[in-house]
């Protein structure tokens, strides 16, 4: 990976990954390769499973949108699994496995919300009696892990943002006539799942298996057709379109100014050609966490992780 300044702003780093290297490992649900366990923590937001492994200085995995804690598997490769470092990987409450749980008594019928979420995760440190983690948290997942150091900063070792949807998805959500210019895609996925409602995965699953799917994912990722098909599969296995909605209804309402309050360190990772964050939201981030080190992939989309794992571990210090 070669990296250097970018002229577009102040410490922002532009790194360019080695030729060849783009999306060198599949996606696998096999908890056995790392010596995960699998348990399913009761919280107020419903059942939560979380695939974990003792060890120091853990690391806490949040996944984004269409993603769950397999989302990770390709980083996990990159990195040895982190050698001998504790891991943590939640399925987020409605999300992966956490579906399919078994039901709590007191769990909610319908999408959990911000709060919920972030004290849902919180439990899961708990019940697995963590101490401080380093959260890494992709699209949604970052938003959840900056609310996390707002609301339990103790619990927060750093922070590591990756393809984070932060404040252009804000400003999207709230104003998503304008921000058909600013951020067409998310707009445009907003619009179609409030036309397609309930019928949107269905949908979806179907476009798959006639093939279609790389022509959709196309603007998610910066090399569609160079992708390993479980990538793809884990995609569509993993989309919620009425989680999706929600979340998109709780960022219009969020305070970014909620963020002045973390006091961790943070690293934040943009593709350059994500079209669900901004190279812009950058310099938001550098306004609001004073320090925070930023960077800018080339030729990479909304899945960093996925789309160069190498390089992202070695911008957030885990490689």
């Amino acid at each position: 990976m070669h990296a250097v300044d970018d002229p577009a702003g102040a410490r922002v780093v532009t790194a360019t990954p080695s030729p060849g290297s783009y999306a060198p490992h599949p996606v696998t649900a096999d908890p056995a390769v790392w010596s995960l366990v699998r348990t399913t923590v009761a919280t107020d937001a419903g059942p939560v499973v979380v695939h974990h492994r003792p060890g120091p200085r853990p690391v806490l995995f949040l996944h984004g949108v269409a993603g769950s804690w397999t989302t990770w598997t390709p980083l996990l490769t990159a990195v040895d699994g982190l050698a001998d470092r504790g891991l943590v990987l939640v399925d987020l409450p409605g999300w992966g496995a956490s579906t399919t749980a078994p039901s709590a008594p007191s769990a909610p019928s319908g999408p959990a919300d911000l709060d919920a979420v972030v004290r849902a995760v919180v439990t899961v440190l708990d019940a697995l009696g963590t101490g401080p983690v380093d959260v890494v948290g992709h699209s949604m997942g970052a938003f959840v892990g900056l609310e996390t150091a707002v609301a339990a900063p103790t619990r927060v070792r750093s922070l590591g943002l990756v393809s984070g949807t932060t404040t252009a998805t804000v400003r999207a959500a709230r104003h998503p006539v304008r921000a058909l210019a600013t951020l067409p895609a998310f707009t445009l996925l907003r619009a179609g799942l409030a036309v397609t409602g309930p019928t949107a995965r269905s949908l979806l699953r179907g476009l798959a298996r006639v093939g279609v799917l790389p022509l959709l994912a196309a603007p998610v990722f910066a090399h569609v057709r160079r992708l390993d098909p479980s990538v793809l599969d884990a995609f569509v296995a993993e989309f919620r379109p009425q989680l999706f909605s929600a979340a998109a209804r709780s960022a219009a309402g969020y305070d970014v100014e909620r963020w002045r309050a973390v006091t961790s360190p943070a690293t934040a990772v943009v593709g350059r050609q994500d079209v669900f964050a901004r190279t812009t939201d950058l310099d938001d981030l550098r306004a609001l966490l004073p320090g925070v080190r930023t960077a800018v992939l080339e030729d990479c989309g909304h899945f960093a992780h996925v789309e160069h794992p190498d390089a992202v571990a070695a911008l957030l210090g885990l490689a």
